[in-house]
């Protein structure tokens, strides 16, 4: 498909980037692209991941891990300028993900699909004459970093590129979809953060200034700094609009200001689905990549209610009902979609028509998109707003000429109006005021009440500091986050005896692990090395039904009934490195023939270590498959290490009996050292 894939690509440069980069400064009036050479390198998809829970029943999400290393030539040029610059090579690295929807039950049996990144994808540009470009009037305040930043916003949620593929398709509804919730972010305090200010060169350990960077998409706020102080107090408050769940999810990252270079302090990432399902969540997170450090948040889910009923409470709970000003919390979203305008007036000549949508609450949000030489201008972009109390707010949109910097016609809205419309929502052609006799603006309009759901809970709901977070780390690991009250007994906390290892050091060694395993099971406390805190089967063997099947199958073994077979049961593994990727990726499949635990079978979950890193930042978990011993996980892994090192590393991988909470059936079902010296990572194995 590549082929076709650059040709579509050089049609966008040439008729959509091309236009939009004329009309974006007078000093680029003459840009063009004079060669558009994407090479031959096609992209690559290295993983795929299909959601199957929390998803709605009429789509389908898929997120594709995407890398393209391509060696290009874009040649543009600005000739009034007579100024030449170019693209040598483009990196492009990130997760896309593509929407299906809605199915139907007809041929094609999908309606449309969505592309877009759900957070800024890694692009790095090799330019050439990239000085000369910066050097034009009106270009000299750009950077490579800020273009950089405007190619991939543009990629990011909530932009998406939609490609209908049957026209019943309300193409508006995919484009815009009303965001699934909004997160209240109180961004409270910190404790015990590293001092990274040093005095006298290095030999007086001060304190930092810590400030925090907050982002949920390509929405991206930023706190305050406190000085000197390593238990700052921020109490701030910001709100975030999640478009998607899951996969997007809450980054926090903390630095410490300097006049250089600022430090790291620490990082933390949430997953928006457990925020969701706890629709409250008030707790101090352990900080993530630094060695101490603990940050507390208050975290609310607020559901959009398409009605008022509860806008009274809502209102009174943000102390919007007492105060007379327009900003602070928001009670309710405004959801705007500009369609399009008719039957403008035309003064000495056709203006150009500038669709600029504002709150009177100093909110100002512009339609970036000017339709040139028309009166009937088609804009198709979307607003939203925070509304801190629609009983008082009014909406007003003035259309106006670019050209002449003059008005064509203006509209005020109060958004009382909407609180007794059907479903909160107008979807008309509005009456232009101060404009032509028939001057209308198409718009649907939609407002939404925030609601804080109270959460239903079952007598016996442990406090939610038990919900384990999985939290992604600065390369893309997945770790757990969890908050400090949630050390279980048995979660690998726990300091108990683990056998020697006896298992094969290769990949291709399944054979000779079999004569090895007495060795585990009948394992004496001589011969334990206490190093690794994670229960042993050794030490769990006093379970009846375990111990009796375990005797049974070794018996068989020294039989040799069942030579050849894995007495503890087999784990299924893909394991490869990717050099463009730079990382070592391991994919768990599934298990088979393993011990029951109980009369029930096994809670089996997988955990593997990339020795010798044992730390808890190194873990990595699967999901725990309930009463089975043939479990199925298909998930996939990765550690940030070159292929070199990797090969000197070995991956340590258990299967290990999850329990209930507090459960004694806990412990560890079999264990594998794999050796990565093999010559064949680069392309990868699959092997029982």
């Amino acid at each position: 498909m590549w082929p076709f894939i650059c040709q579509f690509i050089e049609k966008l440069f040439r008729e959509t980037i091309e236009p939009a980069v004329r009309g974006a400064n007078t000093h680029l009036s003459t840009f063009s692209f004079t060669k558009v050479d994407v090479g031959q390198q096609p992209l690559r998809i290295n993983g795929v991941k299909v959601y199957t829970e929390n998803v709605d029943k009429r789509q389908i999400i898929l997120d594709l891990q995407i890398s393209f290393v391509g060696n290009c030539e874009i040649d543009l040029e600005i000739k009034r300028y007579f100024c030449r610059a170019g693209v040598q090579s483009i990196q492009i690295h990130g997760t896309m993900r593509v929407i299906l929807e809605p199915l139907i039950g007809d041929m094609p049996l999908v309606g449309a699909l969505s592309v877009f990144f759900l957070r800024k994808p890694l692009i790095e540009i090799n330019w050439t004459g990239l000085t000369n470009l910066l050097d034009i009037p009106g270009l000299n305040g750009l950077s490579d970093t800020i273009i950089l930043d405007i190619i991939s916003n543009y990629l990011v949620l909530p932009n998406r590129i939609t490609v209908p593929l049957v026209s019943e398709v309300q193409i508006a509804q995919l484009r815009f979809p009303i965001p699934k919730g909004v997160l209240r972010i109180h961004f409270i305090e910190a404790q015990d953060l590293q001092g990274k200010d040093t005095y006298l060169k290095g030999l007086v350990k001060g304190k930092s200034d810590p400030y925090g960077i907050i982002r949920v998409g390509n929405q991206i706020f930023q706190s305050k700094v406190i000085k000197e102080n390593l238990s700052p107090k921020w109490n701030e408050v910001y709100e975030a609009l999640v478009y998607e769940h899951p996969g997007q999810e809450l980054e926090i990252e903390l630095f410490d200001e300097d006049p250089d270079k600022d430090d790291f302090l620490g990082s933390l990432m949430i997953d928006l689905i457990e925020v969701e399902k706890e629709r409250l969540l008030d707790e101090w997170f352990a900080l993530d990549e630094v060695p101490r450090g603990k940050l507390h948040l208050k975290l609310e889910w607020l559901t959009l209610m398409p009605n008022a009923s509860n806008l009274d409470k809502v209102l009174t709970d943000i102390r919007a009902d007492k105060d007379q000003a327009n900003d602070g919390l928001s009670s309710s979203l405004l959801i705007l979609y500009l369609d399009s305008a008719r039957n403008l007036p035309v003064g000495n000549a056709v203006g150009a028509p500038l669709g600029a949508p504002f709150l009177v609450a100093n909110l100002a949000a512009f339609s970036h998109t000017i339709r040139y030489k028309t009166n009937e201008p088609v804009w198709e972009e979307n607003f939203t707003f925070f509304i801190h109390n629609p009983k008082r707010q009014d909406l007003e949109v003035e259309v106006k000429d670019e050209q002449h910097q003059c008005s064509l016609g203006h509209l005020k809205i109060p958004l009382s109006q909407l609180l007794t419309s059907d479903d909160m929502t107008m979807n008309q052609r509005f009456q232009l005021s101060n404009s032509g006799p028939n001057s209308t603006l198409k718009m649907k309009i939609a407002l939404r009440v925030l609601h804080l759901e109270k959460q239903e809970r079952s007598p016996d709901h442990q406090h939610s500091a038990q919900v384990k977070r999985p939290s992604v780390s600065k390369e893309g690991r997945k770790i757990s986050v969890r908050s400090q009250m949630s050390a279980s007994p048995g979660s690998g906390d726990s300091k108990r005896a683990q056998p020697v290892e006896a298992s094969p050091q290769g990949p291709r060694d399944l054979g000779r692990s079999s004569s090895s395993l007495q060795a585990v099971a009948t394992c004496s406390p001589s011969h334990v090395s206490v190093k690794e805190p994670t229960p042993s089967i050794a030490s769990d063997i006093s379970l009846p039904i375990a111990t009796q099947e375990l005797r049974q199958r070794l018996r068989q073994l020294e039989n040799g009934t069942t030579l050849g077979q894995s007495p503890l049961g087999q784990i299924q593994l893909t394991i490869r490195h990717s050099s463009q990727r730079n990382k070592l990726v391991v994919v768990v499949h599934s298990c088979r023939n393993l011990i029951a635990f109980s009369e029930d079978g096994s809670d089996p979950y997988v955990r593997v270590y990339l020795l010798p890193d044992k730390r808890r930042s190194g873990r990595r978990k699967t999901h725990v498959s309930k009463r089975t011993l043939n479990p199925v996980f298909d998930q996939s892994f990765d550690f940030s290490v070159s292929l070199p090192e990797v090969q000197r590393r070995t991956l340590d991988v258990a299967v290990k009996n999850s329990g209930g909470f507090l459960s004694k059936d806990k412990g560890l079902l079999g264990k594998v050292l794999v050796g990565l010296a093999s010559e064949e990572l680069a392309k990868g194995w699959t092997q029982w």
